[in-house]
């Protein structure tokens, strides 16, 4: 391709595809890439040949599944990366996984940062994601500006594979806050009260958290179960968090005795259920 561009967007799905629109909204040129034809179909200008981007394009945001798809695609882009490069990884990551990329990037004098985020697809479509971000403090600042598009706050974690860490951990506590809603609900309805009453008291209590004063109302009461976020991904957080517990020798209890939930869990709830699912499983399960 002759053509160059700001940015290009690697993995159309949810996220990325309201990622590489608010991008473009904001002014920038952005080039898309999907391995699905039907996703790359979603947003014009698109390619068919991932190499592409990394020869015209000065800065690559990933939005990918899983840490096996992110080295993939890096395997296959490094070879056409250039120094001064910026790769952005949005994706929820094996931090040990996301720091030899760093070090492979930085050896190419590339930056890399790794910036899992938090909000949803709205929350990509609106720009108004929270950014959990690590690297080195050089590619921070230079991903700063594309990061303040699509988010409304940016906290720096530290050095690279923290954004991943502390993406872990949030979604463990949600895994966790989930399960224990659906325990809270079950409870309250078996005394007696009304869910939407009991629900929106405890969303203004001291015992609050983001499923309360968010999921429960969109997703669990309205009956919508369409968040765009599956129990699969869930799982697979899940799991890296396991990995992390393992890998660092921590056994927290509470939330390892969540994720035993979300574990079992699959024997009812297959993989492409939404993962607000847990709430009421967990309280007929209470």
């Amino acid at each position: 391709m002759d053509q160059t561009f700001d940015i290009g967007v690697i993995g159309l799905g949810q996220m990325g595809l309201a990622m590489a629109q608010t991008l473009v909204r904001a002014g920038q040129s952005v080039l898309g890439y999907d391995v699905a034809a039907e996703r790359r179909a979603l947003f014009v200008p698109h390619t068919n040949q991932i190499q592409d981007l990394a020869n015209t394009c000065q800065t690559l945001l990933l939005s990918l599944p899983h840490s096996g798809i992110v080295e993939q695609v890096m395997d296959t882009i490094f070879p056409y990366c250039r120094p001064g490069m910026l790769i952005i990884d949005t994706s929820t990551a094996d931090p040990d996984s996301t720091r030899k990329l760093a070090q492979a990037a930085h050896a190419k004098g590339v930056f890399y940062v790794d910036a899992p985020v938090s909000g949803g697809a709205a929350g990509a479509a609106a720009g108004t994601l929270f950014i959990m971000a690590g690297g080195d403090d050089d590619a921070l600042h230079r991903a700063k500006p594309v990061l303040d598009i699509l988010g409304r706050e940016t906290v720096l974690c530290g050095g690279p594979g923290c954004g991943n860490v502390v993406k872990i951990l949030n979604n463990a506590l949600c895994a966790a806050h989930l399960a224990l809603a659906g325990e809270a609900l079950a409870a309250g309805e078996k005394a007696g009260l009304n869910r939407e009453a009991l629900a929106a008291a405890l969303a203004k209590g001291s015992g609050r958290s983001a499923v309360f004063e968010v999921n429960l109302p969109k997703w669990v009461l309205s009956g919508s179960f369409d968040s765009g976020f599956t129990m699969g991904l869930m799982r697979k957080d899940v799991r890296l968090f396991d990995e992390f517990a393992t890998a660092n020798s921590i056994s927290p209890i509470l939330l390892q005795t969540a994720s035993t939930l979300w574990r079992e869990s699959k024997a009812i709830l297959g993989d492409s259920e939404d993962f607000n699912c847990m709430v009421p499983f967990a309280g007929e399960r209470s």
